[in-house]
Protein backbone atom coordinates (compact mmCIF):
# COMPACT_ATOMS: atom_id res chain seq x y z
CA UNK A 1 0.00 0.00 0.00
CA UNK A 2 1.12 3.22 -0.95
CA UNK A 3 2.25 5.46 2.17
CA UNK A 4 -0.21 7.40 3.79
CA UNK A 5 -0.30 11.50 3.80
CA UNK A 6 -0.35 12.66 7.61
CA UNK A 7 -2.28 15.42 9.15
CA UNK A 8 -1.93 15.80 12.80
CA UNK A 9 -3.86 18.77 14.13
CA UNK A 10 -3.67 20.21 17.85
CA UNK A 11 -5.63 22.69 19.81
CA UNK A 12 -4.80 24.49 22.48
CA UNK A 13 -6.69 24.63 26.01
CA UNK A 14 -9.55 22.92 24.93
CA UNK A 15 -11.63 20.77 27.01
CA UNK A 16 -13.13 17.65 26.47
CA UNK A 17 -16.93 18.18 25.96
CA UNK A 18 -16.06 21.13 23.76
CA UNK A 19 -16.44 19.58 20.06
CA UNK A 20 -19.78 18.55 18.38
CA UNK A 21 -18.76 15.04 18.47
CA UNK A 22 -17.61 15.31 22.18
CA UNK A 23 -21.22 16.70 23.67
CA UNK A 24 -20.61 20.07 22.93
CA UNK A 25 -23.39 22.62 21.40
CA UNK A 26 -21.05 24.43 19.54
CA UNK A 27 -20.27 24.06 16.18
CA UNK A 28 -17.74 21.92 14.58
CA UNK A 29 -19.50 20.12 11.13
CA UNK A 30 -15.65 19.73 10.08
CA UNK A 31 -14.11 17.57 13.01
CA UNK A 32 -17.64 16.10 13.52
CA UNK A 33 -17.53 14.67 9.52
CA UNK A 34 -14.07 12.95 10.24
CA UNK A 35 -15.44 11.37 13.37
CA UNK A 36 -18.35 10.35 11.65
CA UNK A 37 -16.38 8.45 9.43
CA UNK A 38 -13.51 7.66 11.37
CA UNK A 39 -12.79 7.07 15.13
CA UNK A 40 -13.24 8.59 18.32
CA UNK A 41 -11.05 7.78 21.23
CA UNK A 42 -12.95 8.10 24.85
CA UNK A 43 -9.62 7.76 26.64
CA UNK A 44 -6.67 9.49 24.93
CA UNK A 45 -4.70 11.57 27.73
CA UNK A 46 -2.63 14.37 26.85
CA UNK A 47 0.23 15.42 29.06
CA UNK A 48 -1.52 18.40 30.83
CA UNK A 49 -0.02 21.34 29.60
CA UNK A 50 1.34 23.00 26.79
CA UNK A 51 4.83 22.55 26.53
CA UNK A 52 4.96 19.09 28.03
CA UNK A 53 2.51 17.84 26.00
CA UNK A 54 4.12 18.93 22.80
CA UNK A 55 7.62 17.63 23.69
CA UNK A 56 5.60 13.92 24.05
CA UNK A 57 3.32 14.58 20.86
CA UNK A 58 6.83 15.46 18.81
CA UNK A 59 8.61 12.84 19.94
CA UNK A 60 6.79 9.93 21.74
CA UNK A 61 8.61 10.27 25.18
CA UNK A 62 7.96 11.47 28.57
CA UNK A 63 8.52 15.08 28.33
CA UNK A 64 11.04 14.97 30.72
CA UNK A 65 12.87 12.61 28.52
CA UNK A 66 12.79 15.34 26.00
CA UNK A 67 14.32 18.24 28.55
CA UNK A 68 10.74 19.44 28.90
CA UNK A 69 9.87 18.65 32.06
CA UNK A 70 8.22 22.09 32.98
CA UNK A 71 7.27 24.88 30.41
CA UNK A 72 10.07 27.03 28.76
CA UNK A 73 12.61 28.01 31.86
CA UNK A 74 15.95 26.35 32.52
CA UNK A 75 14.84 25.30 35.90
CA UNK A 76 18.63 23.49 36.30
CA UNK A 77 18.27 19.74 35.84
CA UNK A 78 18.59 18.74 31.96
CA UNK A 79 15.12 17.56 32.55
CA UNK A 80 13.91 20.71 33.09
CA UNK A 81 15.90 23.02 30.52
CA UNK A 82 12.51 24.43 28.94
CA UNK A 83 14.09 23.28 25.51
CA UNK A 84 13.96 19.76 22.97
CA UNK A 85 17.54 18.43 24.18
CA UNK A 86 19.40 16.66 21.24
CA UNK A 87 19.09 12.96 22.94
CA UNK A 88 15.19 12.91 21.19
CA UNK A 89 14.36 12.20 17.34
CA UNK A 90 11.13 14.55 16.66
CA UNK A 91 8.55 12.62 14.18
CA UNK A 92 9.17 15.23 11.41
CA UNK A 93 12.75 14.17 11.66
CA UNK A 94 11.69 10.48 11.15
CA UNK A 95 9.04 10.83 8.58
CA UNK A 96 11.69 13.21 6.79
CA UNK A 97 14.71 10.26 6.84
CA UNK A 98 11.87 7.91 5.15
CA UNK A 99 11.17 10.22 2.31
CA UNK A 100 7.93 12.72 3.88
CA UNK A 101 8.23 16.37 3.22
CA UNK A 102 7.20 18.09 6.36
CA UNK A 103 5.79 21.09 7.43
CA UNK A 104 3.84 22.69 10.31
CA UNK A 105 2.20 25.78 10.51
CA UNK A 106 1.03 27.14 14.17
CA UNK A 107 2.74 26.89 17.45
CA UNK A 108 6.11 26.04 18.35
CA UNK A 109 6.75 26.12 22.41
CA UNK A 110 9.08 24.00 22.76
CA UNK A 111 12.18 25.92 22.24
CA UNK A 112 13.04 27.80 25.32
CA UNK A 113 11.96 31.19 26.91
CA UNK A 114 12.16 34.18 24.73
CA UNK A 115 11.92 37.71 26.12
CA UNK A 116 8.56 38.71 24.47
CA UNK A 117 9.25 42.76 25.71
CA UNK A 118 12.77 42.82 24.45
CA UNK A 119 13.12 41.63 20.87
CA UNK A 120 16.66 43.46 20.42
CA UNK A 121 18.03 39.74 21.05
CA UNK A 122 15.61 37.46 19.06
CA UNK A 123 17.52 37.18 15.88
CA UNK A 124 20.70 36.07 18.38
CA UNK A 125 18.43 33.81 19.97
CA UNK A 126 16.66 31.84 17.33
CA UNK A 127 18.42 28.78 16.30
CA UNK A 128 20.76 28.27 19.07
CA UNK A 129 21.55 25.84 21.59
CA UNK A 130 18.92 26.96 23.90
CA UNK A 131 16.47 27.99 21.12
CA UNK A 132 15.46 25.20 18.46
CA UNK A 133 13.43 26.19 15.94
CA UNK A 134 10.97 24.32 14.47
CA UNK A 135 13.40 24.08 10.58
CA UNK A 136 15.80 22.40 12.82
CA UNK A 137 14.13 19.48 14.37
CA UNK A 138 13.02 18.06 11.23
CA UNK A 139 10.42 20.00 9.54
CA UNK A 140 10.89 21.55 6.06
CA UNK A 141 8.85 24.36 6.13
CA UNK A 142 7.15 25.75 9.20
CA UNK A 143 5.12 29.29 9.94
CA UNK A 144 3.57 30.18 13.36
CA UNK A 145 5.27 31.56 16.68
CA UNK A 146 7.71 29.79 18.92
CA UNK A 147 6.55 31.16 21.93
CA UNK A 148 2.94 30.11 24.11
CA UNK A 149 0.29 32.20 23.41
CA UNK A 150 -0.33 35.57 21.16
CA UNK A 151 -2.48 38.33 20.36
CA UNK A 152 -4.57 37.14 17.32
CA UNK A 153 -4.60 40.14 15.65
CA UNK A 154 -1.31 41.08 16.07
CA UNK A 155 1.15 38.15 17.33
CA UNK A 156 4.63 38.78 18.37
CA UNK A 157 8.19 35.73 17.57
CA UNK A 158 5.86 34.98 14.38
CA UNK A 159 7.69 32.99 11.89
CA UNK A 160 9.17 31.71 8.77
CA UNK A 161 10.73 28.94 8.30
CA UNK A 162 14.29 30.72 10.35
CA UNK A 163 13.29 34.42 10.09
CA UNK A 164 10.88 36.49 12.06
CA UNK A 165 8.42 38.66 10.26
CA UNK A 166 7.00 41.89 9.83
CA UNK A 167 3.47 41.65 10.46
CA UNK A 168 0.84 43.55 8.22
CA UNK A 169 -1.80 43.46 11.01
CA UNK A 170 -4.73 44.46 8.09
CA UNK A 171 -7.07 41.62 8.37
CA UNK A 172 -4.58 39.42 9.91
CA UNK A 173 -5.95 36.93 12.71
CA UNK A 174 -3.59 34.12 13.43
CA UNK A 175 -5.82 31.40 14.18
CA UNK A 176 -7.05 31.99 9.77
CA UNK A 177 -3.16 32.89 8.70
CA UNK A 178 -2.37 29.04 10.72
CA UNK A 179 -4.91 27.76 8.03
CA UNK A 180 -4.11 29.93 5.43
CA UNK A 181 -0.59 28.68 5.50
CA UNK A 182 -0.86 25.08 6.04
CA UNK A 183 -2.69 24.97 2.82
CA UNK A 184 -0.27 26.74 1.30
CA UNK A 185 2.36 23.85 2.48
CA UNK A 186 -0.08 21.40 0.48
CA UNK A 187 0.04 23.19 -2.79
CA UNK A 188 3.89 23.43 -2.37
CA UNK A 189 3.49 19.24 -1.47
CA UNK A 190 1.19 18.58 -4.94
CA UNK A 191 3.68 21.03 -6.94
CA UNK A 192 6.60 19.57 -5.70
CA UNK A 193 5.23 16.09 -6.54
CA UNK A 194 3.68 16.71 -9.70
CA UNK A 195 7.25 18.25 -10.98
CA UNK A 196 8.61 14.85 -9.75
CA UNK A 197 6.43 12.46 -11.66
CA UNK A 198 6.73 14.73 -14.67
CA UNK A 199 10.81 14.33 -14.28
CA UNK A 200 10.52 10.37 -13.52
CA UNK A 201 11.42 11.11 -9.74
CA UNK A 202 10.08 9.54 -6.61
CA UNK A 203 6.98 11.89 -5.20
CA UNK A 204 6.60 12.57 -1.39
CA UNK A 205 3.86 11.96 1.33
CA UNK A 206 3.25 15.07 3.28
CA UNK A 207 3.38 15.18 6.90
CA UNK A 208 1.67 18.65 7.99
CA UNK A 209 1.25 19.15 11.83
CA UNK A 210 -1.42 22.14 12.29
CA UNK A 211 -1.21 23.28 15.85
CA UNK A 212 -3.45 26.16 16.45
CA UNK A 213 -3.52 28.25 19.48
CA UNK A 214 -7.33 28.59 19.67
CA UNK A 215 -9.06 28.44 21.89
CA UNK A 216 -6.45 29.46 24.01
CA UNK A 217 -6.43 32.99 25.78
CA UNK A 218 -7.00 35.82 25.00
CA UNK A 219 -10.74 35.87 24.11
CA UNK A 220 -9.90 37.21 20.65
CA UNK A 221 -12.49 36.59 17.87
CA UNK A 222 -14.19 37.40 14.69
CA UNK A 223 -17.61 39.58 15.47
CA UNK A 224 -19.46 37.60 13.16
CA UNK A 225 -18.42 33.84 14.88
CA UNK A 226 -19.51 35.53 18.10
CA UNK A 227 -22.51 36.61 17.27
CA UNK A 228 -23.64 32.77 16.48
CA UNK A 229 -22.86 32.03 20.02
CA UNK A 230 -23.79 35.21 22.03
CA UNK A 231 -26.87 34.84 24.44
CA UNK A 232 -26.87 30.79 23.99
CA UNK A 233 -24.71 30.46 27.54
CA UNK A 234 -27.87 31.98 29.54
CA UNK A 235 -28.46 29.03 31.07
CA UNK A 236 -25.43 29.09 32.78
CA UNK A 237 -22.46 26.68 33.27
CA UNK A 238 -24.13 24.14 35.57
CA UNK A 239 -27.16 23.46 32.83
CA UNK A 240 -24.28 23.26 30.57
CA UNK A 241 -22.15 20.81 32.12
CA UNK A 242 -25.29 18.36 31.88
CA UNK A 243 -26.37 19.00 29.19
CA UNK A 244 -23.02 18.20 27.59
CA UNK A 245 -22.60 14.77 29.82
CA UNK A 246 -26.11 13.52 29.07
CA UNK A 247 -24.68 13.75 25.07
CA UNK A 248 -21.46 12.17 26.34
CA UNK A 249 -23.26 9.25 27.69
CA UNK A 250 -25.60 9.17 24.79
CA UNK A 251 -23.14 8.86 22.53
CA UNK A 252 -21.47 5.73 24.22
CA UNK A 253 -18.16 7.85 24.92
CA UNK A 254 -19.04 7.31 28.30
CA UNK A 255 -20.58 4.92 30.46
CA UNK A 256 -23.82 5.93 32.21
CA UNK A 257 -22.33 4.67 35.30
CA UNK A 258 -20.14 7.60 36.01
CA UNK A 259 -22.04 10.97 37.75
CA UNK A 260 -20.72 13.93 37.28
CA UNK A 261 -18.75 15.32 39.32
CA UNK A 262 -19.94 18.18 41.35
CA UNK A 263 -19.33 21.76 39.88
CA UNK A 264 -16.10 22.75 41.41
CA UNK A 265 -15.57 24.61 44.88
CA UNK A 266 -14.52 27.77 43.15
CA UNK A 267 -17.37 28.36 40.75
CA UNK A 268 -20.45 29.98 41.81
CA UNK A 269 -23.62 28.69 41.34
CA UNK A 270 -25.00 30.00 38.26
CA UNK A 271 -28.00 31.12 39.77
CA UNK A 272 -25.84 32.94 42.27
CA UNK A 273 -23.94 34.74 39.44
CA UNK A 274 -24.03 38.70 39.01
CA UNK A 275 -22.62 39.06 35.84
CA UNK A 276 -24.38 36.45 33.76
CA UNK A 277 -24.75 38.54 30.38
CA UNK A 278 -20.96 39.48 30.88
CA UNK A 279 -20.40 35.69 31.17
CA UNK A 280 -22.23 34.73 28.59
CA UNK A 281 -20.35 36.87 26.37
CA UNK A 282 -17.07 35.50 27.55
CA UNK A 283 -18.17 31.62 26.58
CA UNK A 284 -19.38 32.83 23.44
CA UNK A 285 -16.37 34.54 22.49
CA UNK A 286 -14.35 31.28 23.34
CA UNK A 287 -17.21 29.09 21.16
CA UNK A 288 -16.21 31.44 18.38
CA UNK A 289 -12.40 30.60 18.53
CA UNK A 290 -13.47 26.74 18.45
CA UNK A 291 -15.96 27.60 15.51
CA UNK A 292 -13.43 29.50 13.54
CA UNK A 293 -10.33 26.82 14.14
CA UNK A 294 -12.80 24.49 12.70
CA UNK A 295 -13.63 26.28 9.55
CA UNK A 296 -9.82 26.15 8.97
CA UNK A 297 -9.90 22.41 9.11
CA UNK A 298 -12.97 22.67 6.71
CA UNK A 299 -10.93 24.39 4.52
CA UNK A 300 -7.33 22.14 5.02
CA UNK A 301 -9.32 18.94 4.27
CA UNK A 302 -10.97 20.73 1.06
CA UNK A 303 -7.33 21.06 -0.19
CA UNK A 304 -6.87 17.45 0.70
CA UNK A 305 -9.64 16.70 -1.19
CA UNK A 306 -8.51 18.66 -4.02
CA UNK A 307 -5.37 16.61 -4.57
CA UNK A 308 -7.49 13.78 -4.51
CA UNK A 309 -5.51 12.32 -1.51
CA UNK A 310 -8.58 12.10 1.42
CA UNK A 311 -9.14 8.39 1.14
CA UNK A 312 -4.76 7.87 2.13
CA UNK A 313 -4.43 10.64 4.33
CA UNK A 314 -4.05 9.93 7.98
CA UNK A 315 -5.43 12.59 10.33
CA UNK A 316 -5.65 12.96 13.99
CA UNK A 317 -6.87 15.72 15.93
CA UNK A 318 -6.54 16.45 19.73
CA UNK A 319 -5.74 18.70 22.14
CA UNK A 320 -3.10 19.38 24.33
CA UNK A 321 -4.85 20.18 27.87
CA UNK A 322 -7.86 20.23 29.28
CA UNK A 323 -9.85 23.38 29.54
CA UNK A 324 -8.02 26.34 31.26
CA UNK A 325 -9.03 28.04 34.25
CA UNK A 326 -6.31 30.63 34.13
CA UNK A 327 -8.07 34.01 35.51
CA UNK A 328 -6.14 36.94 33.76
CA UNK A 329 -5.91 39.68 36.61
CA UNK A 330 -5.88 43.46 35.23
CA UNK A 331 -2.52 44.49 34.80
CA UNK A 332 -2.57 47.32 37.70
CA UNK A 333 -2.79 43.88 40.19
CA UNK A 334 -0.08 41.58 37.99
CA UNK A 335 3.19 41.38 40.13
CA UNK A 336 5.22 41.81 36.47
CA UNK A 337 4.21 43.40 33.15
CA UNK A 338 2.41 41.45 30.79
CA UNK A 339 4.54 39.99 27.86
CA UNK A 340 1.72 39.43 25.86
CA UNK A 341 -0.46 42.68 26.24
CA UNK A 342 2.15 44.81 24.82
CA UNK A 343 0.56 47.54 22.35
CA UNK A 344 -1.47 47.22 18.66
CA UNK A 345 0.86 48.35 15.71
CA UNK A 346 -1.42 51.70 15.90
CA UNK A 347 0.10 51.93 19.27
CA UNK A 348 -3.85 51.35 21.24
CA UNK A 349 -2.93 50.19 24.69
CA UNK A 350 -4.61 46.41 25.14
CA UNK A 351 -6.18 46.55 28.20
CA UNK A 352 -5.17 43.30 30.16
CA UNK A 353 -7.38 41.03 32.37
CA UNK A 354 -10.72 40.11 32.93
CA UNK A 355 -12.14 43.59 33.28
CA UNK A 356 -15.54 43.07 34.53
CA UNK A 357 -18.31 44.55 31.72
CA UNK A 358 -15.49 44.62 28.96
CA UNK A 359 -16.35 42.67 26.06
CA UNK A 360 -14.19 40.75 24.91
CA UNK A 361 -13.18 39.71 21.52
CA UNK A 362 -11.47 42.68 19.77
CA UNK A 363 -7.87 42.88 19.42
CA UNK A 364 -7.55 45.82 22.51
CA UNK A 365 -8.69 43.63 25.26
CA UNK A 366 -6.91 40.61 26.61
CA UNK A 367 -9.17 38.09 28.65
CA UNK A 368 -10.00 34.55 29.55
CA UNK A 369 -13.39 32.71 30.24
CA UNK A 370 -12.09 31.48 33.65
CA UNK A 371 -12.58 28.73 36.05
CA UNK A 372 -16.77 28.13 35.85
CA UNK A 373 -16.63 27.93 31.90
CA UNK A 374 -13.42 25.42 32.06
CA UNK A 375 -15.32 23.47 34.27
CA UNK A 376 -18.25 23.01 31.86
CA UNK A 377 -15.31 22.39 29.14
CA UNK A 378 -14.18 19.33 30.44
CA UNK A 379 -17.94 18.29 31.59
CA UNK A 380 -17.95 15.46 33.52
CA UNK A 381 -14.38 15.37 35.33
CA UNK A 382 -12.92 16.77 38.16
CA UNK A 383 -10.13 20.12 37.61
CA UNK A 384 -8.26 21.86 34.58
CA UNK A 385 -5.11 21.87 32.60
CA UNK A 386 -2.10 21.77 34.96
CA UNK A 387 -3.57 18.71 36.92
CA UNK A 388 -3.36 15.28 36.03
CA UNK A 389 -6.87 14.48 37.69
CA UNK A 390 -8.68 13.60 34.21
CA UNK A 391 -10.26 17.03 34.04
CA UNK A 392 -6.68 18.03 32.95
CA UNK A 393 -5.61 15.29 30.77
CA UNK A 394 -8.07 13.79 29.06
CA UNK A 395 -8.74 15.18 25.85
CA UNK A 396 -10.76 14.24 22.56
CA UNK A 397 -9.25 12.59 20.19
CA UNK A 398 -10.40 12.02 16.58
CA UNK A 399 -8.99 9.76 13.71
CA UNK A 400 -9.99 9.41 9.96
CA UNK A 401 -8.05 7.37 7.65
CA UNK A 402 -10.95 5.70 4.78
CA UNK A 403 -8.54 3.70 3.80
CA UNK A 404 -7.79 1.68 6.67
CA UNK A 405 -10.81 2.77 8.82
CA UNK A 406 -13.31 -0.20 7.62
CA UNK A 407 -15.90 0.62 11.11
CA UNK A 408 -16.35 4.05 12.57
CA UNK A 409 -16.67 3.97 15.92
CA UNK A 410 -15.24 4.58 19.60
CA UNK A 411 -12.42 3.13 20.69
CA UNK A 412 -12.38 2.67 24.65
CA UNK A 413 -8.52 1.63 25.10
CA UNK A 414 -6.40 3.98 27.50
CA UNK A 415 -4.12 5.52 25.44
CA UNK A 416 -1.58 8.34 25.55
CA UNK A 417 0.01 11.42 23.23
CA UNK A 418 3.25 9.48 22.88
CA UNK A 419 1.38 6.87 21.25
CA UNK A 420 0.50 9.51 18.06
CA UNK A 421 3.96 9.78 16.87
CA UNK A 422 4.85 5.86 17.24
CA UNK A 423 1.55 5.51 15.07
CA UNK A 424 2.79 8.10 12.66
CA UNK A 425 5.88 6.11 12.00
CA UNK A 426 4.45 3.07 12.10
CA UNK A 427 2.00 4.32 8.98
CA UNK A 428 4.82 6.05 7.23
CA UNK A 429 7.24 2.47 7.64
CA UNK A 430 9.64 4.82 8.85
CA UNK A 431 12.30 3.39 11.39
CA UNK A 432 12.57 5.03 15.12
CA UNK A 433 16.18 5.95 15.16
CA UNK A 434 19.01 4.66 17.65
CA UNK A 435 21.64 7.90 16.57
CA UNK A 436 20.97 11.88 15.01
CA UNK A 437 23.39 14.05 14.09
CA UNK A 438 25.92 12.24 16.21
CA UNK A 439 23.58 11.66 19.49
CA UNK A 440 22.45 8.95 20.62
CA UNK A 441 18.44 8.72 20.95
CA UNK A 442 16.47 8.02 23.78
CA UNK A 443 14.25 4.91 22.82
CA UNK A 444 10.71 6.00 22.12
CA UNK A 445 8.71 5.13 24.86
CA UNK A 446 4.74 5.60 22.68
CA UNK A 447 3.34 2.47 21.41
CA UNK A 448 1.15 2.52 17.70
CA UNK A 449 -2.60 1.78 17.76
CA UNK A 450 -2.33 1.04 14.47
CA UNK A 451 -4.22 -2.29 15.97
CA UNK A 452 -7.09 -0.05 16.79
CA UNK A 453 -7.09 2.11 12.91
CA UNK A 454 -7.34 -1.80 11.47
CA UNK A 455 -9.63 -3.12 14.01
CA UNK A 456 -11.64 -0.84 16.15
CA UNK A 457 -9.54 -1.69 19.30
CA UNK A 458 -6.45 -2.39 20.63
CA UNK A 459 -5.05 -3.26 23.77
CA UNK A 460 -1.81 -0.77 25.40
CA UNK A 461 -0.05 -2.87 27.63
CA UNK A 462 2.40 -0.37 29.48
CA UNK A 463 1.65 1.73 32.11
CA UNK A 464 1.01 5.95 31.39
CA UNK A 465 2.63 8.11 33.77
CA UNK A 466 2.32 11.82 34.21
CA UNK A 467 4.06 14.36 36.46
CA UNK A 468 3.54 17.63 36.00
CA UNK A 469 4.41 21.01 38.73
CA UNK A 470 3.89 18.26 41.48
CA UNK A 471 0.71 16.94 39.63
CA UNK A 472 1.42 13.55 39.47
CA UNK A 473 -0.92 10.20 38.60
CA UNK A 474 -0.47 6.75 37.19
CA UNK A 475 -2.32 4.55 34.62
CA UNK A 476 -2.40 0.68 34.51
CA UNK A 477 -5.42 -1.10 32.98
CA UNK A 478 -8.78 0.04 34.83
CA UNK A 479 -6.69 1.50 37.68
CA UNK A 480 -5.54 5.13 38.10
CA UNK A 481 -3.13 6.50 41.15
CA UNK A 482 -3.60 10.34 41.01
CA UNK A 483 -2.59 13.10 43.50
CA UNK A 484 -2.85 17.40 43.29
CA UNK A 485 0.78 18.66 43.92
CA UNK A 486 1.42 18.58 47.47
CA UNK A 487 -2.17 16.28 47.79
CA UNK A 488 -1.57 12.49 49.12
CA UNK A 489 -2.27 9.68 46.92
CA UNK A 490 -5.66 9.03 45.70
CA UNK A 491 -6.50 5.57 44.07
CA UNK A 492 -9.72 4.92 41.93
CA UNK A 493 -11.30 2.50 39.76
CA UNK A 494 -11.33 3.85 35.88
CA UNK A 495 -14.00 0.71 35.26
CA UNK A 496 -16.36 2.24 37.56
CA UNK A 497 -15.53 5.64 38.65
CA UNK A 498 -13.93 7.50 35.43
CA UNK A 499 -14.77 10.93 37.58
CA UNK A 500 -13.04 10.06 40.62
CA UNK A 501 -15.58 10.24 43.19
CA UNK A 502 -14.42 7.20 44.70
CA UNK A 503 -11.20 6.99 46.63
CA UNK A 504 -9.86 3.91 47.31
CA UNK A 505 -6.50 4.38 48.80
CA UNK A 506 -7.00 3.44 51.60
CA UNK A 507 -9.94 0.65 51.30
CA UNK A 508 -7.59 -0.96 48.81
CA UNK A 509 -4.04 -0.54 50.34
CA UNK A 510 -1.58 -2.97 48.44
CA UNK A 511 -3.01 -1.73 45.12
CA UNK A 512 -1.70 1.58 46.11
CA UNK A 513 1.38 0.62 47.29
CA UNK A 514 2.48 -1.59 44.04
CA UNK A 515 1.59 1.81 41.98
CA UNK A 516 3.46 3.90 44.28
CA UNK A 517 6.49 1.64 43.84
CA UNK A 518 6.06 1.93 39.96
CA UNK A 519 5.58 5.38 40.02
CA UNK A 520 8.76 5.87 42.03
CA UNK A 521 10.51 3.84 39.91
CA UNK A 522 9.69 5.78 36.84
CA UNK A 523 10.38 9.11 38.29
CA UNK A 524 14.06 8.35 39.22
CA UNK A 525 14.54 7.01 35.65
CA UNK A 526 12.92 9.46 33.77
CA UNK A 527 14.58 12.42 36.09
CA UNK A 528 11.49 13.72 37.69
CA UNK A 529 12.23 16.45 40.23
CA UNK A 530 10.41 17.27 43.39
CA UNK A 531 8.87 20.63 42.74
CA UNK A 532 8.92 23.71 43.27
CA UNK A 533 12.49 23.35 41.91
CA UNK A 534 13.46 27.18 41.91
CA UNK A 535 12.51 30.59 43.27
CA UNK A 536 10.91 31.05 39.86
CA UNK A 537 8.77 27.90 39.89
CA UNK A 538 7.71 27.99 43.49
CA UNK A 539 6.57 31.96 42.64
CA UNK A 540 4.45 30.43 39.70
CA UNK A 541 3.25 27.59 41.81
CA UNK A 542 1.80 29.77 44.38
CA UNK A 543 0.32 32.24 41.94
CA UNK A 544 -1.34 29.59 39.35
CA UNK A 545 -2.62 26.14 41.02
CA UNK A 546 -5.44 27.15 42.86
CA UNK A 547 -6.23 30.79 42.95
CA UNK A 548 -5.69 30.03 38.86
CA UNK A 549 -4.59 33.44 38.21
CA UNK A 550 -1.34 33.66 36.07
Amino acid sequence: MTRPNILLILADDMGYSDLGCYGSEIRTPNLDRLAASGLRFSQMYNSARCCPSRASLLTGLNPHQTGVGHMMDALGPPEYQGYLNRNCATVADVLRSAGYATYMSGKWHVGGRYDLLDDSRWEELKGSEGFPIPTQRGFDRFYGIVAGSANYFFPRLLMEDDRFLELDPAGYYFTDAITDNAVKMLDENAAANSRASANGDTEKPFFLHVTYTAPHWPLHAHEEDIARYEGKYGDGWDTLRTNRHEELKASGILSDKWQISPRNASATAWEDEGEKDWEDLKMATYAAMIDRMDQGIGRIMDKVREMGAEDNTLVMFLSDNGGCAEFLAEDSNRPEPSQYASPNPDGTPVQMGNILGQRPGPGDTFMSYSLPWANASNSPFRLFKRWTHEGGISTPFIVSWPERVKQAGVVHEPTHISDIPATCIDAGGATYPTELNGYDITPIEGVSFMDAIDNGEWKRDLPIYWEHEGSRALRIDNWKLVAEVGGEWELYDMDEDRTELNNLVESNAPKAAEMIALYESWAERCGVQPWPLTGRARMMHLRAPHNHYV
